[in-house]
């Protein structure tokens, strides 16, 4: 049986994700629950895990800066698909009718929730926490008249007998987190479609004025659209950065390994993590 690796607890948002990849997959997978995204890209690269799903953006809140860092310091890891999933947050407690006293919920729910936080719950303590789902369970531990209150999945609040305040409290409705499933390097892997974009991280010098732009020029020299651009410190020295390119695969083949032999050639190092499908989540 194949085992995938995922944030957990329970009733997180990357466990609901996990669980409609499971449902595409031929045959049968173990779901993994591990306590941080580190530990299940790690499990990964060592054989533990056959597979991990682990955010790596949000459309409000910007990059998971972990799984980046993580990808581009270990050679053992692949990307295989990426996945859009739409983020649905709750606000659930033990008792509604209890006036609401404190909100708990991870960061980047309470963050994607604030408007609306602000609006009906100004006077409200918020607190973050590891998960939504751990949300759930401190909120499902209070007392009646507490006034505590959860943002999290309706799942989790299923997992701990919460019931719905409010449904779809996002200030932005578009609100949807991209998700990498990762093998580890070599491992025979499923198709699940026509690869539909590449990921290529490298580290240039970044003391050599018009380096980036020179990258970027052997890219759009040879019509190879890149979707995204991201930058992360190298952690060798202040000034010193990695850069992360999405890039499209529908122009030719040729053109697209031509383009990233020549950023290899300007680079220190490289790394193409892979050429892969994208799904969009009906959730």
């Amino acid at each position: 049986m194949k085992r995938m690796g995922f944030l957990g607890p329970q009733g997180t948002h990357s466990e609901a994700a996990a669980l409609y990849l499971q449902s595409r997959l031929p045959g049968p997978v173990e779901l993994q629950a591990f306590p941080d995204i580190y530990a299940a890209m790690q499990a990964v690269a060592a054989g533990r895990s056959d597979a991990c799903l682990v955010p790596v953006e949000n459309s409000l809140e910007g990059s998971i800066n972990i799984t980046l860092d993580t990808l581009a310091h270990c050679d053992e890891l692949q990307v295989t698909a990426e996945l859009i999933w739409s983020v649905h947050n709750q606000l659930m407690a033990r008792n509604p009718a209890a006036p609401v006293q404190k909100i708990f919920s991870h960061a980047q729910p309470l963050a994607q929730c604030r408007g609306y936080l602000q609006q009906h719950y100004p006077g409200a303590e918020l607190q973050s926490v590891a998960s939504t789902a751990k949300a759930a369970s401190l909120v499902a531990k209070s007392g009646l008249a507490d006034g505590w209150a959860a943002i999290c999945t309706k799942r989790a609040g299923e997992l701990y007998g919460l019931q719905t305040m409010a449904a779809e409290i996002q200030d932005n409705m578009a609100n949807c987190t991209r998700f990498y499933e990762l093998h580890r390097r070599g491992d025979p892997v499923l198709s699940r479609g026509e690869p539909e974009k590449s990921l290529v991280i490298c580290q240039i010098d970044g003391q050599r004025a018009g380096s980036l732009c020179d990258v970027l020029q052997e890219f759009a020299r040879r019509d190879v659209n890149m979707t995204r651009i991201e930058s992360r410190p190298a952690r060798t020295e202040l000034g010193e950065y990695i850069f992360f390119f999405d890039l499209e695969t529908k122009t030719s083949w040729e053109n697209l390994a031509a383009s990233i032999e020549a950023v290899r050639q300007r680079s220190v190092w490289l790394k193409n993590l892979g050429e892969f499908p994208v799904i969009i989540a009906n959730n």
